[in-house]
């Protein structure tokens, strides 16, 4: 099964602050009143006035996202900072073999990473995007990691997140149906 993330998480009330004015922001309501904005080419065009550009190289150090986060989205990311930290995460897995990559901007400046992480065979808490969360302020909880505790797991790609926020849902919605499902199979 594949998986796909290019998006921006933090506080749910600093994100619509920054975004209440754009026609293509779309945010995800996610747990601990965190939320996700996925960063589509309509969004990148609308933040920075350019179309979006990709690398063509492999994921490392030197280029450890999919999107070049150029100067004008930079300078976004840093700007929406001052008023709490904010984070840029991109993972793409299938069969077993992607990436995950991260970095964190607090106080107007980048904060932390950029990281990449090509093999993913280290202990889940140190991947970049677990490692991204705990600087964003994810508290543990009863999930595996702070990915899952925030409940990225609940979609699979972009799409996905876009229909999620349209809709309004919480990362909560899914865990209500579950229970749900349960309590009707259990025949309570």
């Amino acid at each position: 099964m594949s998986y796909q993330l290019s998006a921006v998480i933090a506080d749910v009330e600093l994100l619509r602050e920054q975004t209440a004015e754009l026609d293509h922001a779309v945010l995800g309501g996610l747990r601990q009143d965190f939320a996700l904005l996925p960063v589509t080419p309509q969004l990148v065009e609308e933040l920075t006035g350019a179309l979006p550009n990709y690398s063509v190289e492999e994921r490392a150090d030197e280029h450890p996202f999919d999107l070049v986060l150029g100067p004008a989205l930079t300078a976004t990311l840093a700007g929406w900072s001052r008023r709490g930290p904010v984070a840029y995460v991109e993972a793409e897995f299938f069969g077993g073999l992607g990436y995950q990559s991260a970095a964190v901007w607090l106080g107007g400046a980048l904060h932390w990473g950029p990281r990449v992480d090509t093999t993913l065979d280290s202990p889940r808490e140190g991947w970049p995007i677990n490692s991204a969360l705990v600087e964003l302020g994810v508290e543990p909880g009863s999930w595996i990691d702070a990915f899952a505790e925030l409940g990225l797991h609940l979609e699979r790609n972009t799409a996905g997140w876009l229909a999620h926020g349209r809709r309004r849902l919480s990362a909560d919605y899914w865990d209500e149906l579950a229970e749900q499902w349960e309590e009707e199979q259990s025949g309570r």
